[in-house]
């Protein structure tokens, strides 16, 4: 499961700025094993030691020691494996599951497949595939249904409002 990327360098000493796609970001500092894609390969490091820092949170990835070792890393996805995932409650789903989901409106007309979703203060919202103007409140009174096993989404929302 994909928790964020190595977007910059900090420091001389092998350390990494990290693009935490976690809530709160500093999370992704609870994984004590990364997997890092890089050049179409996985690559398993073990995080030494980690801290938020501004908009970022930084690492010292195990064996990873210097500026010039650690700029081959950069842009490389950060992901770990599923099992190592706390447990969800009923009705709570990770961001990734939903990706690719069929999204329908209560008359059953298909709306579009899910791009991503991301968070905006207020709420979460889905974004459709074909264009950021294609978005979704993710809240209770508008998403009535997640079925990962059909992956369907039914929501109570007009394809007719994105058009006014």
């Amino acid at each position: 499961m994909t928790l964020g990327r190595i977007c910059g360098l900090f420091g001389v000493k092998g350390w990494v700025k990290v693009l935490s796609y976690t809530e709160p970001r500093e999370n992704i500092l609870g994984y004590a094993e990364w997997f890092l894609e890089h050049g179409g390969a996985l690559h398993r490091v073990e995080v030494e030691a980690g801290r938020p820092a501004a908009k970022h949170v930084v690492a010292k990835l195990r064996g990873i020691d210097d500026r010039d070792e650690a700029r081959r890393w950069l842009g490389a996805e950060i992901s770990v494996e599923r099992s190592a995932m706390p447990p969800l409650e009923p009705g709570q789903y990770y961001w990734a599951d939903l990706e690719g989901l069929t999204v329908r409106n209560l008359r059953g007309e298909t709306l579009g497949e899910v791009d991503y979703l991301m968070a905006t203060g207020a709420n979460d919202v889905i974004v459709l595939t074909g264009g950021s103007d294609r978005l979704i409140p993710f809240v209770p009174h508008v998403v009535r249904d997640v079925d990962l096993g059909a992956g369907v989404i039914v929501v109570d929302w007009e394809s007719s409002w994105w058009e006014q």
